[in-house]
């Protein structure tokens, strides 16, 4: 197998219980002053959602609570993403405000992680343009981030932890979860894809699985914890233990997870099509506490692009495994990515995309116009598409999907479904949003002790994006 192509390296009891000695290092260091307060930022996909879970967990551990506002805080962490131009810049945006509370507070220590942070070129440029940024580490140092901040308390400088080609599972470490009722349950980490236009591959490194005795463990214990809804993450669901040696691949995880007693829903994502299988989706189909939800990534509805973008799948192989998940589950809920103005995209090529989307008749689209990623493949092909074509383009998409999601959502009026209550709708405070088992939002009336419940709620309006209803009591 080439390097990326192993086998998980699994950290040692050893490695794990050094990192559980710099811990009590860091809070012996702590205990001398007063209480001290973490702020932790995060970018990016639900995988630096988990990874900012963890990062809050150690900080617990090491005795820090949790800070209301950067404002307050004594250490700030940024986790940050990469995989557009637009993310990393309002992530360096951001961390450059935190300057007047470096200047203010002396002996408030900022860090910076995630998938921006392990770009090679961004040590240099944070060394020169950020001086009051204390600390950068990569995705794989993540789990020694106990080790990392001990050295940077004791050290008194800028210290600088690059990726360094050992990825490693690391397990056991404690997680702050933001939800009692909602987990992310991290199955596998890195990408083995290359997709042309992506930066994945180069910043979180090859495909490894967590075990899945480890991961079973997890969702026995936050199922029996009171969770309602585990979502299992990786960049590449589908590759989950293609490279182990126990025999279990992601349906048969997906099976061992599907018998676990207790009430709660089971999701995924992402899916990459080439690895998606039919018998992912008889899985899906047999076990009840599996979400009838399945998020499909396309990028686009043309050959020659999907090509170009080395997706290793065709439209064709697409659209047929589209009808199976609709034939084997006629309400599935089907959500996508969309890449627009992929470099060299004709507008024949584009008119092949929306095509695809009234063939495959998606719930939601995750749209996003093309981003040029420095040291991907796609950064320098040529007949790069302006933007203002590609903004066009994507009012034409934007328009036609939310036509195709407004059609899918108007014959759910009147019908009753199970909605997990999430708590009061952030836009507004008066009603209570929650999601169905196929991830539509909800809006109703609710009282707060029906949070983290599932409820029943007769749909009442529809709208392309959003649905209103009414608890069944």
């Amino acid at each position: 197998m080439t390097r990326m192509e192993k086998a998980a390296r699994r950290a040692t009891p050893q490695e794990i219980d050094l990192q559980f000695q710099y811990m009590k290092r860091v809070r012996d260091i702590l205990s001398d002053g007063g209480p001290r307060l973490a702020w932790v930022v995060t970018y990016g996909c639900q995988q630096n959602e988990a990874d900012s879970e963890r990062i809050s967990g150690m900080l617990q551990q090491m005795g820090y609570g949790r800070a209301r506002a950067a404002e307050e805080a004594d250490l700030i962490v940024v986790n940050t993403c990469a995989v557009r131009d637009h993310a990393e810049k309002r992530a360096l945006s951001i961390t450059g405000g935190y300057k007047h509370l470096k200047k203010a507070k002396p002996s408030l220590l900022i860090g910076l992680c995630g998938c921006m942070a392990s770009k090679p070129e961004m040590s240099s440029r944070i060394r020169k343009s950020f001086p009051y940024i204390d600390f950068v580490f990569g995705t794989e140092m993540l789990w020694r981030l106990p080790e990392i901040l001990y050295h940077v308390m004791t050290e008194e400088k800028r210290l600088f932890f690059p990726n360094a080609g050992d990825p490693v599972v690391a397990e056991g470490l404690p997680v702050e979860r933001e939800s009692p009722f909602r987990a992310w349950v991290s199955i596998m980490y890195g990408c083995n894809n290359f997709c042309t236009y992506c930066i994945v591959p180069y910043v979180r490194g090859g495909e490894r699985s967590r075990a899945p005795a480890d991961i079973l463990a997890e969702a026995r214990s936050l199922v029996e914890g009171g969770c309602k809804e585990i979502t299992l993450l990786g960049q590449n669901v589908n590759s989950y233990g293609k490279y182990g040696d126990d025999g279990c691949d992601f349906a048969e995880l997906l099976r061992r997870l599907a018998v676990l007693p207790g009430d709660f829903l089971l999701r995924f994502m992402t899916s990459h099509p080439k690895d998606a299988t039919r018998e992912l989706v008889d899985v899906m189909a047999a076990y009840p506490k599996i979400a009838k939800q399945f998020h499909l990534p396309v990028q686009s509805g043309s050959d020659r692009v999907l090509a170009a973008m080395n997706r290793r799948y065709t439209r064709d192989s697409y659209l047929s495994l589209v009808r199976y998940m609709r034939e084997r589950m006629p309400d599935i809920v089907l959500t996508s990515d969309i890449i627009v103005g992929f470099p060299g995209e004709t507008e024949e090529d584009f008119e092949d995309t929306l095509s695809i989307l009234r063939e495959a008749r998606y719930d939601m689209v995750y749209s996003f116009l093309y981003s040029k990623r420095d040291g991907t493949p796609a950064a320098e092909m040529e007949n790069q598409i302006p933007e203002e074509i590609k903004g066009e383009r994507m009012a034409r998409l934007l328009a036609l999907q939310s036509e195709i999601a407004l059609e899918k959502n108007l014959p759910l009026v009147g019908k009753t479904l199970r909605v997990l209550a999430e708590g009061r709708s952030r836009t507004s405070a008066e009603m209570f949003s929650g999601r169905t088992e196929g991830n539509k939002v909800v809006l109703f009336e609710g009282r707060d002790e029906m949070t983290g419940c599932f409820l029943p709620v007769r749909i009442t309006r529809a709208a392309p994006f959003t649905l209103w209803g009414e608890v069944v009591e």
